[in-house]
């Protein structure tokens, strides 16, 4: 992830619904001079730990979220194009995965058993993400994620609107992993926090080749997409 990047990019906010595919928001994000996570970042994305291991092992590159309670009226934002994996310790996380990654949680809890220190390992980059209005469209996802069917439904459903986010992360490996004091203010349902301190993926390699990454890019993208009528 190292290098300048000199360009505008034009972001755009797409709605999946049963009767098609329309842009919702368009917005410029200017990454003139914009050093990538490289120059230091200080956001970082909660999320399951056993998901956060299945992101790093390069079992999936997808994330479904909703929101949590403390997001606030206006419900979960993409707040962050580059960000740190929080991985947090959800009681019911091996409740809510396939058997498969209920035998990897088993595998891993060893690591988080220390309550005062965050573990981080893994930076991601946002490579797309969409906010899906059709449940139908989000179980297309099935099989590129360790989620259980009832999960996303619920997620789905959570909340004043039926909606959920499905984001495409890039994501990169420390050479070891870091570990920080664990904070009150880092606690909390919500999916943004901020370190106390910038890191720096230098030296981070991704968890997945290039050839691997674009053809679960290409998965994520086509199962999204809009089924032609018939």
């Amino acid at each position: 992830m190292a290098g300048v990047i000199s360009a505008r990019l034009w972001r755009v906010e797409w709605i999946l619904l049963r009767g098609g595919i329309k842009p919702c928001l368009i917005s410029a994000l200017d990454l003139t001079g914009y050093e990538t996570v490289n120059s230091g970042v200080r956001a970082a994305f909660k999320e399951w730990a056993v998901v956060v291991d299945a992101l790093g092992r390069g079992d999936q590159i997808v994330v479904l979220r909703k929101g949590g309670i403390s997001e606030g009226k206006g419900g979960f934002k993409m707040e962050h194009d580059a960000f740190w994996l929080f991985p947090t310790m959800y009681h019911a996380q091996a409740d809510s995965v396939i058997p498969s990654a209920v035998t990897r949680w088993g595998e891993i809890q060893p690591l988080y058993s220390d309550a005062s220190s965050l573990r981080i390992e893994f930076g991601a980059r946002v490579e797309q993400w969409l906010r899906v209005e059709d449940l139908g469209v989000a179980e297309r996802l099935k099989g590129q994620h360790i989620w259980k069917d009832q999960v996303i439904a619920d997620r789905y459903d959570w909340g004043r609107e039926q909606n959920i986010f499905a984001i495409a992360l890039r994501v990169y490996r420390l050479a070891s992993p870091v570990h920080l004091p664990m904070v009150p203010a880092y606690g909390g349902c919500k999916s943004w926090i901020d370190l106390e301190s910038d890191l720096s993926l230098e030296g981070a390699t991704p968890v997945l080749a290039d050839g691997a990454f674009t053809s679960r890019l290409e998965s994520f993208r086509k199962a999204l997409s809009p089924v032609p009528a018939s």
